[in-house]
């Protein structure tokens, strides 16, 4: 059974996705990277740093549990 993840996206991200969330399920890292690119694209994902519950670009086959958290942030521009 897949976990239940709650995945945020930001900026662009948000834009590409057409919301500002949505819940998928996935196994793994790796799996729910898949999922977010059938989402925004590739090209938009490449340019993202996912937060897993805060921790940024796990490695791709850790686990996942219902309930993460996943930020998909695009870069930023400013100072």
């Amino acid at each position: 059974m897949s976990a239940s993840v709650t995945v945020r996206y930001f900026a662009g991200a948000a834009q590409a996705a057409g919301v500002p969330s949505a819940t998928l399920c996935a196994n793994t890292v790796d799996e729910l990277q898949n999922l977010i690119a059938s989402h925004i694209g590739t090209g938009v994902l490449r340019q993202c740093t996912l937060l897993v519950d805060g921790r940024p670009n796990p490695p791709g086959l850790t686990p996942l549990i219902d309930g993460t958290i996943v930020d998909v942030l695009p870069p930023f521009a400013g100072g």
